[in-house]
């Protein structure tokens, strides 16, 4: 199969998603950690010349690389017949992909941004904890009809929405306030091969 190389950051939960998810295919690949504090053009060069958007995470597949995090998951499902989900399963999957680029995966990351790093102010914030309390209500919901997403299996949806989740205590709130959430977590954390993104994404960062 081809020879991947994936360029990620220890805090980016989408670097996360792809990374985990070729950890629970137990596909072989290379780890470069980015350092996003750099500006851009101080980044490493073959990380340049990959990143069409100049943002991680960038997987290259025999030289070929392929950007944004959802997409990603998408090939590589496709392309290793794995955590694709059954195939009266595919379109659930890709629904749940495209909720998550424009609801969680927007609320989520950017209220755990303002909140543990960089405020964006209280009004920017209360309006994505509004937001993010939505989409885990949406979730939650889905979540205490089925143990995965797409179906009995772990899928790239499952991948995808858990992301950010493991990080969901920076934002201020408590996964214990959504039960079925965090059993699903519990039982995606329970898979061969998972981690925990701050031990995933730091075991290759030379000290």
């Amino acid at each position: 199969m081809s020879t991947l190389i994936l360029y990620g950051n220890r805090y980016s939960g989408h670097s996360y998603k792809v990374r985990l998810a070729l950890m629970l295919a137990d596909i072989s690949h290379d780890y470069v950690h980015i350092d996003i504090s750099l500006p851009r053009g101080e980044r490493p060069e073959d990380f340049r010349a990959a990143s069409r958007f100049g943002e991680v995470p960038v997987l290259v597949a025999d030289g070929v690389p392929l950007c944004q995090s959802n997409a990603i998951l998408q090939w590589l499902a496709d392309s290793y017949g794995a955590l694709g989900g059954a195939l009266g399963e595919r379109q659930r999957v890709r629904e749940w992909l495209n909720w998550e680029t424009n609801r969680l995966g927007l609320s989520l990351p950017n209220l755990r941004v303002s909140r543990a790093y960089r405020s964006a102010g209280a009004e920017v914030e209360a309006w994505l904890e509004k937001r993010l309390r939505a989409d885990l209500a949406v979730l939650e919901a889905e979540l205490a009809e089925r143990r995965y997403l797409a179906g009995d299996q772990v899928s790239i949806a499952d991948v995808s929405l858990s992301g950010y989740l493991w990080w969901l205590s920076d934002t201020g709130l408590d996964i214990a306030d959504w039960p079925h959430i965090q059993a699903w977590l519990a039982r995606i954390a329970a898979q061969p091969g998972w981690q925990h993104p701050d031990e995933l994404m730091a075991a290759d960062i030379p000290e």
